[in-house]
């Protein structure tokens, strides 16, 4: 059995987006022990298994208010070729069957 996440490193990826609490990707695969592109491809693969509104885009505006919620200065990507994507859990329940 994998050991569980601590809780403090879960609350330290969550970002108010769009007025939601919501983890960008590259944070959510950290968690699943994935790369984002897997994580991205993985959620594609079995999107009926999510709400419609789980995970989104974020705009460039956004991109640049999330990069102030902490302050960082590494440039104007960050080290990403594209948009991060964003995904919330909202009030409807996915069906997590199986891992990513």
């Amino acid at each position: 059995m994998k050991d569980l996440v601590p809780v403090e490193r879960i609350v330290r990826g969550i970002y108010l987006i769009r007025g939601r609490k919501v983890m960008m990707d590259r944070d959510l695969a950290e968690l699943y022990g994935v790369d984002t592109a897997q994580l991205k491809r993985a959620v594609k693969r079995n999107i009926e298994r999510f709400p419609p509104d789980f995970m989104f885009e974020l705009t460039k505006q956004e991109l640049e208010d999330w990069r102030c919620q902490f302050g960082t200065s590494n440039g104007t990507r960050m080290g990403l070729r594209y948009l991060p994507q964003a995904a919330s859990n909202n009030r409807k329940q996915t069906k997590e069957k199986d891992r990513l």
